[in-house]
């Protein structure tokens, strides 16, 4: 019955308009923690987060991920109010990356397999074509081209 009259008041009643729902969402963050009292820190702080479904900590990559509906900076903002230094996670895992290994990317305090995410950016600024690695394939100035003679 109650259900019934919440409908036709909607229906009729327009003057109660509905909050836009958060988005379910997974957010990484790169938080720094060196002992099991600045875990539960930040984990405690996170968890208090309205919409927050679970929080993980990895503590040897210094990671938080926290999935939820929550936004991305909120997370950050919260993560930040603990004393803690805190950024987005800025890492990617290395096979992703056209040039892992290149200065930007590559960044010796990444953790194992993973490197700078600096390809979005790259990959903005260049337009990259498939026929452009096919013809580094043959090109004289690359040393491991295929030489066919």
């Amino acid at each position: 019955m109650g259900g019934t009259l919440e409908y036709f008041s909607g229906l009729f009643g327009s003057s109660h308009r509905r909050k836009k729902r958060k988005q379910f969402q997974t957010v990484e963050l790169k938080v720094r923690m060196d002992c099991d009292g600045c875990e539960l820190k930040v984990k405690n702080a996170l968890s208090s987060m309205k919409g927050v479904k679970s929080v993980d900590i990895n503590r040897k990559q210094q990671k938080v991920t926290v999935t939820g509906y929550v936004e991305q900076h909120k997370v950050l903002k919260k993560a930040q109010s603990t004393g803690k230094k805190a950024e987005i996670w800025p890492y990617v895992p290395y096979n992703l990356v056209v040039h892992p290994y290149a200065a930007h990317a590559y960044d010796k305090k990444a953790p194992p397999g993973y490197v700078r995410n600096v390809e979005a950016i790259t990959i903005s600024s260049q337009p990259f074509r498939q026929e452009d690695h096919l013809t580094n394939l043959f090109n004289d100035d690359n040393p491991n081209a295929c030489s066919i003679m």
